[in-house]
């Protein structure tokens, strides 16, 4: 079936609805292709069990009845990585999740569906750190503030409310000493309220009667279920989360000129070679994710957002030109997560509580920036995601075999079981926790390739394979050092460490790096019309922050470059 667009957008994440947007508020036609399902959608009231229709372009098929039908609240059922709506695979659930194969243990905390790993990211939008861009970057951190302002603006994004646990955060980072940012351009260490895009709090929250099962008024209502899917609004483009599925495909339907198209995998880049451009995109092989159909699409350009797994295995997989750099340089921000578990009367001197409640309030939105280190976050989540990241995924094993020695600023270190799991659970309404983001290094030899032998429906699967470097677990080292100094300055009776492996990828960026894959319009060196709109397409690691903000002000600045180049 021949679409009749000027722009196919692969990709309905954090990057793509942006870009869709933008072109097609410009005038331009798009097809914006998901790989997954559309929750929220009146064409597909039962999105993991019937097919539905073939795509949607009007704005009054989206339904929050639909949406609030399908988002359950319950961790399993959304986030469970093989059977779980935000799964990495499939709209059927009973067929098995898309496979990748890494490299060394570990896991890919992806999302497929319109809104991509947006429909469970915690929505923290800092900028990058100036510092990691400026004399660095193709381009310089100044160019980019005008799209950052227009993407929080568009979004918005907001400084998170405080509840206990930013509360006890902000606490024990001031008596250790750290100062109070006040710009979204950090220039130097120091602590604030997480940039979210969510909407600010209900007006009506402190009502008493207000209901939250029945709300359908516009604010966030402090319910702490941001990772397993909000739908809280009184419709779909007033869903207090702004992940993209709520804030910039509404506004794309609404211009009149995009067309999304779910249950649709990208197999591949069609390009066609003459003598006035050389090697250009012409269009897009895709297949039906229920029927199996293969068919091919044809636009004057196309923009590939898939993400830093599936852009570059993308490439690989349609055979376009070798590239040395292409799903190379991959950077995750090795992880790190740490906690702070709290007596009553502690709590009651530093807060006036005897509990942290880290189910109560947006999942992360208190964080410590340090340029040059990397970034250290607050998060609280419903009770088996926490204790899956802070008991059950390590580097070192269990705790039982990594016995303090004194020189550690932590009384533990790895995995838990058993009944010490049971006791420090019971502690769970007590327990401050942390992420922490490493500003680990571009390296050549970590990235993405393909599977030389395994293939599923959509072609060889992507590789994935990193290593981290001694300087990356040095400044790691730091980061939980000055973490679990917040932690005793803020009164905590235990400090515990995970100690997370480099193979948790979260913030998977870089591996198809402008300057070395594009141009500094994003736009691929050796294919024209072929363009990036995800975090791939990011230089570096940023410095530690959060990619989803630099990558949707990329994309802003990505569609403007397109529109001008190719449809002035």
């Amino acid at each position: 079936m021949d679409q009749d667009v000027d722009v196919i957008v692969i990709g309905a994440g954090g990057g793509g609805p942006v870009a869709a947007r933008e072109l097609g508020e410009k005038g331009i036609k798009v097809l914006l292709l998901e790989a997954g399902p559309w929750y929220g959608n009146k064409k597909w009231p039962k999105p993991n069990e019937v097919q539905g229709e073939i795509s949607s372009a009007a704005y009054e098929d989206l339904s929050i009845e639909v949406l609030k039908e399908n988002f359950t609240d319950l961790e399993d059922d959304m986030n469970n990585p093989v059977t779980g709506k935000f799964r990495w695979g499939p709209a059927d659930r009973n067929l098995p999740p898309w496979p990748r194969d890494l490299a060394q243990k570990g896991y890919t905390w992806q999302s497929a569906g319109v809104g991509g790993t947006t429909l469970l990211y915690f929505t923290n939008s800092p900028r990058a750190f100036p510092a990691a861009v400026n004399g660095i970057w193709p381009i310089s951190y100044e160019e980019l503030i005008p799209y950052y302002e227009k993407v929080e603006s568009t979004l918005p994004v907001s400084p998170a409310p405080t509840t206990a646990k930013e509360e006890l955060f902000y606490y024990g980072a001031k008596k250790a000493g750290w100062k109070l940012l006040d710009s979204p351009n950090v220039t130097e260490p120091g602590y604030r309220p997480q940039p979210n895009a969510i909407y600010p709090v209900n007006p009506l929250l402190s009502n008493p009667d207000f209901d939250i099962r029945t709300n359908r008024s516009a604010g966030c209502t402090l319910r702490g279920h941001c990772v397993n899917g909000c739908h809280i609004g009184p419709n779909i483009e007033g869903v207090a989360k702004r992940s993209t599925f709520a804030s910039y495909v509404p506004g794309a339907l609404r211009s009149g000129n995009v067309t999304v198209m779910p249950n649709t995998f990208a197999i591949k880049i069609l390009a066609e070679k003459d003598s006035a451009e050389g090697l250009h995109a012409v269009g897009v092989r895709i297949r039906n994710t229920w029927t199996g159909k293969i068919e091919e699409l044809r636009a004057k350009t196309v923009v590939m957002a898939g993400g830093s797994v599936e852009t570059p295995r993308l490439w690989l997989n349609s055979g376009l030109p070798h590239n040395g750099w292409v799903g190379r340089g991959l950077v995750n921000h090795w992880f790190d997560c740490m906690a702070g578990v709290f007596e009553e009367k502690d709590l009651m001197n530093a807060l006036g509580v005897t509990e942290v409640m880290p189910f109560v309030g947006q999942n992360a939105a208190a964080r410590f920036d340090y340029p040059g280190l990397g970034v250290i976050e607050t998060y609280g989540l419903t009770p088996g995601i926490f204790a899956s990241m802070l008991y059950a995924t390590s580097n070192r094993g269990f705790h039982t075999t990594n016995r303090a020695d004194g020189q550690e600023p932590w009384d533990m270190e790895g995995m838990v079981a058993g009944e010490l799991l049971k006791s420090l659970m019971r502690d769970y309404r007590r327990t401050l926790c942390i992420l922490i983001f490493t500003d680990d290094q571009v390296n050549q030899r970590n990235g993405i390739s393909l599977s030389p032998v395994l293939k599923d429906e959509n072609g060889y699967i992507p590789v994935i394979n990193y290593q981290s470097s001694g300087e990356d677990a040095g400044k790691r080292d730091q980061l939980a050092v000055i973490a679990a100094d917040i932690f005793r300055k803020a009164g905590a009776r235990t400090v515990i460490r995970a100690n997370w492996p480099p193979g948790i990828f979260i913030h998977i960026q870089c591996t198809m790096r402008m300057g070395y894959v594009t141009d500094n319009n994003c736009e691929a060196l050796q294919v024209k019309r072929l363009y990036i709109a995800d975090n791939s397409v990011q230089f570096n690691g940023l410095g530690g922050p959060n990619p989803t903000l630099t990558t949707q002000a990329l994309a802003a600045r990505t569609a403007e470059k397109i529109a001008n180049t190719y449809f002035a």
